[in-house]
């Protein structure tokens, strides 16, 4: 299987929906992430980390997982050695849950821009922390299978042009925006959205539909 889910540890809510996403793929934690393991029904194959903001007490079924450790003082993170490890294991696709918050705002904006580079190396890659989604856009149009009156932004990395965005309360089409643009913030879904881009790095980042919560 080259589906891999990694368990960041970032905000988690173990929705119905989030399970379903992470059930049936192969499973990696990155320190702290290990305590969303339990809420979602499944057992990492692999825990890394330099381990030193781990749960002190991991559930009874997570104490003999197979463990990579690692020094406090590395140039990665626990979260960009766990995707690594996923990759040498054969990973194509990966989710990553729990990387859109939590206690360190740097933590966030570190997955976001992993989810960007994997993405430019061709990987399929989202986030989910089962409130909200996000996925990093490419230069082939991208189609969201979003319910009507979904809440959806481009998060922006960079200055962005020939933007299109079809579906949407705000359509755009074929539109140049730099990076400090706010204009593609807060649009909202008629339903199914196309998004495309012809140069620049960017993601999408919609509500979850509370329908399959």
């Amino acid at each position: 299987m080259s589906r891999f889910s990694i368990l960041l540890a970032g905000h988690v809510a173990p929705t119905p929906a989030l399970a379903a996403a992470v059930a049936g793929t192969r499973v990696i934690a990155a320190d702290d992430g290990l305590r969303h393991a339990t809420a979602l029904g499944v057992t990492p194959e692999l825990w890394v980390g330099d381990f030193d903001s781990s749960p002190p007490r991991p559930a009874i079924e997570m104490t003999s997982l197979p463990r990579e450790p690692y020094p406090a003082d590395k140039a990665m993170t626990d979260g960009e050695i766990a995707i690594e490890a996923a990759l040498t294991r054969g990973a194509s696709d990966l989710l990553l849950v729990g990387a859109l918050g939590g206690p360190r705002s740097d933590h966030a904006f570190a997955h976001l821009i992993l989810a960007l580079r994997y993405a430019a190396r061709g990987l399929a890659v989202q986030l989910f922390d089962g409130v909200e989604r996000a996925w990093p856009l490419t230069q082939n149009q991208l189609c969201f299978d979003l319910a009507p009156g979904t809440q959806f932004s481009i998060l922006k990395f960079s200055d962005v042009a020939g933007l299109t965005i079809r579906g949407a309360k705000w359509p755009l089409e074929d539109v140049d925006l730099p990076f400090h643009s706010i204009l593609t913030q807060s649009n909202e879904a008629l339903g199914p959205i196309a998004v495309t881009i012809r140069e620049g790095a960017a993601l999408l980042l919609a509500q979850d539909d509370p329908r399959v919560r």
